[in-house]
Parts: structure tokens; sequence; C-alpha cells
């Protein structure tokens, strides 16, 4: 993840404005809103620890794995800008873009993402904005996650502002597929026959993979059904 300075020389690079002052101000303008965006993530992060502390009390297990966040890199943003056709501004930004502040939580059974989801919704101060699930209906190239657009509350010295962070849940198969589609073939300009031939070999892995998660998940249910039998 960039740190601030990094993160303020590359939103320079990018900025072409003419007056010295214009630049100023949008640097500033964006560097205040790449910290509200750190801060949502911050409270999503917190409430899934939350949850996952609270079912291991509970149910003596933990349902999240890991847990990992990020912040779009300032390069990333423009490109999504100029690829939507919008204005270089904080309001088209914070208005078009949903995915600069993202969640991304790694659970151990299929039954776990689905349970974290309903929990985190259910919270009064969690909007939902768009729900995609691509577990039950997959990209044509195999990927399955879980992807929810909602919209949290955070609280600021002077305001209270809203802000959209991206959230994925997917298993631990999931994750090891995605790791390894992206390394083979992100930023690689392939034929169109290797990718065809890729693709088709891709997507048969990542039924696999569910495969995997689903024997998993039955086998966890018949130990849940044989510990409440010897109860």
């Amino acid at each position: 993840m960039y740190d601030e300075n990094n993160r303020q020389q590359e939103f320079g690079r990018l900025l072409l404005e003419k007056s010295p002052q214009e630049v100023h101000e949008k640097l500033h303008s964006m560097a205040v809103l790449m910290t509200y965006y750190r801060c949502a993530v911050l409270e999503i992060e917190t409430k899934f620890k939350v949850l996952d502390a609270q079912f291991s009390l509970s149910h003596e297990r933990n349902p999240i794995e890991s847990i990992d966040t990020r912040i779009k890199s300032p390069e990333s943003i423009r490109e999504k800008v100029e690829r939507k056709g919008l204005p270089m501004t904080t309001q088209a930004i914070q208005e078009n873009i949903n995915d600069i502040g993202g969640v991304r939580v790694i659970c151990s059974f299929l039954d776990d993402i689905y349970m974290l989801c309903d929990c985190l919704l259910q919270q009064d101060d969690v909007r939902l904005i768009a729900i995609k699930d691509y577990i039950k209906n997959p990209k044509p190239n195999g990927y399955r996650s879980l992807h929810l657009i909602v919209e949290i509350p955070i609280f600021l010295y002077n305001e209270k502002r809203m802000v959209k962070v991206e959230v994925q849940l997917r298993t631990i198969a999931m994750q090891s597929w995605a790791n390894l589609e992206h390394r083979l073939r992100y930023k690689k300009n392939l034929p169109p026959e290797v990718l065809a031939r890729t693709a088709d070999t891709l997507n048969e892995c990542a039924k696999m993979s569910n495969e995997l998660d689903v024997k998993m998940q039955e086998i966890r249910r018949i130990i849940e059904d044989g510990q409440e039998q010897s109860d």
C-alpha cells in the first residue's frame, strides 16, 4: 500500500493544472478523500474482527482465516476515471467509483461467507449499495467470490461522512485460484489461441476448487452432527 508521501507525489504527477494553487488545492482534497477511505476500511475490518471474535466464543471456532485491506493507487483511480469519462474531481470520484477502499475476507467454509455477509448487513449503520454473487453465478473464467458495495458512516472530529467500501468474501480455495490466475495471466499479451486454451483449463480448475469447498463443507456438517448427537 502506498504511504502518504508517495500517494501525494503521484497525485501531483497526475494533475496537470496550469495554476500551482489549483494543484495544491486538489492534492489536499485528494489526500483528505483518501483519509476518509482509510477510515472506512478500518471500520469494516473492525466489524469483521468483532464478528470473528464473537463467533469464536459462541461456537469455539473462527469463521475468518484472514482479512486484507487496500486503497486503490492514484494511477488506478485515474485510469478508472478516464475509462468512465469522468472529471478528475473528488466529487466525481466519490459518486461514481465504489471500490477505492476494499476489504477482502477469507473464510474457511462456504457457509461462513453467507453467514458473515448476513451479520454485516444486519448492522444498522451498514447500508447495502450493491451485491454480486459470483459464487452462485461464477464469471466466465471461473472466478468465484461474493462482492458487496456497502456504505458506512465515519465519525470525524467535526462531522459524520458516509463512505463506500467494497467487500469481497471468499474461501481459501477461491483465493488460491484467484491468486494463481492473476499471476498467470495479468497484463500478459497472450495470443488469442493461448488465451482460449488457458481459459478452458482455468475454468476446469475453478470447478475443481469449488468441488473441494463443497466436500469440505459436507465433512464439517457430518462432524457437527456427530458432536450434537454425542452431546
